[in-house]
């Protein structure tokens, strides 16, 4: 039994009791709803134990459960054992949704008010949850609790870290330039200002970077924009002098990150656009003007699609990085073979090798060093519990990615250290033909993601294998390494994908228990043709890194397939090349020679 969890939950219905509340919602964001968030707002993580970056756990009276999506399956069973939490499987057929859970738990019970945190849950899930719970037998929800604020001791205070500023040659276009396009965009919504809440969409707008998150580096801040007026809310011990100084020639006020809620009170236009994804719950309902507009918020459409000076930074970016990889691919068989290697050693030396490398800031993302049956856990991360020695045979499946100024790296590879099965083989050249199909894909402009999501997984679905994971997503320019709207995925995803976005491309298979392969590279949708039927548009590799060709059963693939990979691998040699050692090109010059 996980004495921790057991001792916080019952903390957690001490206070549910007090409080007359049948369950209490704890969910995985923070009042920006942020995908990844800074330690004060873990509450999910405390409560359960599972550290994914995605989930919803319950806590009733007398049971408890968590929600997580198809990448921590095999994690959260991991990390749930010992606890009363039963793990529920999204989109997988039987599992019930949380308001139909809740309602089967306290059915009959007498208590009928549902309790979470509207500062941290967003205003559209609050509004569905709302809905749904009201059809569980009239169930209620409540809004105005944060019982961590009285269960969790110790809990981190918020980040007192300084903010830095973003110089124009890497971001490209001044703030003015992009609040006098912000406001264009709300003006063809008809709003007359916005709440911004989404940090990296703060961070892009202000051109400053922060440490706040792990990994992404945002600031804990809100923006008001209106007609004649910007107010950063945040607190003022992270700025610095020059930062103030910068604020002010760029037309932004600063206050208190504690006072948005009164800016809100005293916002003077006639309405407002809320984004009902973005925003959270309680400041969306202490508006008071007129009217607000319930719109997606328009940054991340102006942020995702790149200007020329962000493009060159990621090409710069992927360049450096890609030779880090290489050198790190180079080590990494003898090294093996000498023994004494394991998942954790192989991330700090590749972790090592980037930061040598010019404009390095931060890894990207918690580094997925997965060796053998590991490899089948989509988001595994290593800890000193679960870490173990790689041995010369079977895959090591390598997911990682780094924080330049210039730009943002995410790459995987799977790593042959040494002889495979038949089925290895199979499956890898399987998760490679889906990789170079989505590559070679030719679309209109304007299409989605959901279109050509397809084309990386025909191949496995001819054998009945397939992955519940996105095929891409975008990727921020010295931002957040998970970047939207866009995505290509099964599910339907409106965004269009226009020319000067960043998506990856990373189809998998994953058989539990044995191993798992996914292959990763960074794009730029870029211009194709124009035709008299419109605009169309093709996908440029970005990222600079071999793709090994040992595993590869070339009878399942077509000669468009080899040609595309021969292609990208003299594309890689002739980039990389002229920065490498001698012992190094060698090296590159084999891992990247035709089949």
């Amino acid at each position: 039994m996980n004495e921790f969890v057991t001792e916080r939950i019952a903390k957690i219905r001490e206070i549910m009791q007090r409080e007359s509340l049948g369950a209490f919602v704890f969910p995985s964001t923070d009042p920006h709803n942020s995908e990844y968030v800074c330690d004060h707002w873990k509450g999910r993580e405390w409560i359960s134990g599972f550290n994914g970056s995605a989930g919803t756990a319950v806590v009733t009276m007398h049971s408890a459960a968590l929600w997580t999506d198809s990448r921590y399956f095999l994690a959260a069973a991991e990390q749930l054992k010992g606890t009363e939490f039963q793990l529920m499987k999204l989109k997988v057929e039987g599992t019930p949704t949380i308001a139909e859970w809740i309602g089967s738990e306290l059915q009959g019970g007498g208590l009928t008010e549902v309790g979470l945190d509207g500062m941290v849950n967003s205003y559209a899930f609050v509004q569905q949850l709302t809905a749904d719970l009201r059809h569980q037998g009239g169930l209620t929800l409540r809004t105005n609790l944060d019982p961590l604020a009285l269960a969790w001791a110790d809990r981190p205070a918020l980040p007192a870290n300084k903010v830095e500023i973003q110089p124009l040659e890497y971001a490209g276009e001044d703030t003015r330039s992009k609040l006098q396009r912000l406001r264009k965009a709300l003006r063809s919504r008809h709003a007359d200002g916005m709440l911004v809440a989404a940090l990296d969409d703060i961070a892009w707008l202000l051109n400053l970077r922060g440490t706040d998150v792990h990994c992404n580096p945002v600031f804990v801040s809100y923006l008001l924009v209106s007609t004649n007026r910007v107010t950063l809310y945040i607190n003022k011990e992270k700025l610095t002098a020059e930062v103030v100084a910068y604020l002010q020639a760029q037309g932004v006020e600063t206050d208190d990150y504690s006072r948005v809620s009164a800016g809100l009170k005293d916002y003077g236009e006639y309405n407002i656009l809320i984004d009902p994804q973005a925003t959270n719950y309680t400041l969306t309902k202490l508006v008071k003007c007129p009217e607000v507009v319930h719109a997606p918020s328009p940054v991340p459409e102006m942020k995702c699609v790149k200007n020329p000076t962000e493009i060159s930074g990621f090409r710069n970016a992927m360049l450096r990085d890609g030779i880090a990889m290489v050198q790190f691919l180079r080590w990494l068989p003898s090294a093996v073979a000498a023994g004494g290697q394991t998942e954790l050693s192989v991330d700090r030396m590749l972790t090592s090798l980037r930061r040598s490398q010019p404009l390095f800031r931060d890894i990207s993302f918690d580094t997925i060093a997965a060796y053998q049956e590991h490899g089948a856990i989509v988001h595994y991360e290593a800890t000193p519990a679960t870490d173990v020695p790689l041995r010369p045979e079977g895959f090591l499946l390598l997911d990682s990615g780094a924080q330049y100024q210039d730009g943002t790296t995410d790459i995987t590879r799977t790593i042959p250290l040494g002889p495979l099965t038949d089925e290895q083989r199979h499956i890898y050249t399987l998760v490679l033909k889906g990789h170079i199909r989505l590559e070679l894909a030719k679309f209109p402009d304007g299409a989605t993601g959901t279109q050509i999501d397809a084309l990386a997984r025909e191949a496995m679905w001819r054998e009945g294998l397939n992955y519940l994971h996105g095929t891409g997503h975008g990727v921020g320019s010295y931002l957040c390494v998970h970047e939207g709207p866009h995505q290509i995925r099964m599910e339907y995803m409106p965004t269009p994908l226009r020319s000067g976005m960043t998506v990856t491309d990373e189809p998998g298979i994953y058989l539990a228990g044995r191993f798992g392969v996914r292959i990763e590279n960074t794009l730029l949708i870029t211009d194709y043709k124009e035709t008299e039927f419109g605009r169309f548009l093709q996908l440029e590799p970005l990222t600079l890194c071999p793709i090994s060709t040992a595993p590869i059963d070339r009878r399942l693939l077509l000669q468009e397939e080899i040609d595309w990979l021969n292609s990208y691998h003299r594309m890689v040699n002739e980039q990389l090349s002229p920065y490498l050692s001698a012992d190094e090109k060698a090296w590159l010059d084999e891992a990247t020679r035709a089949i």
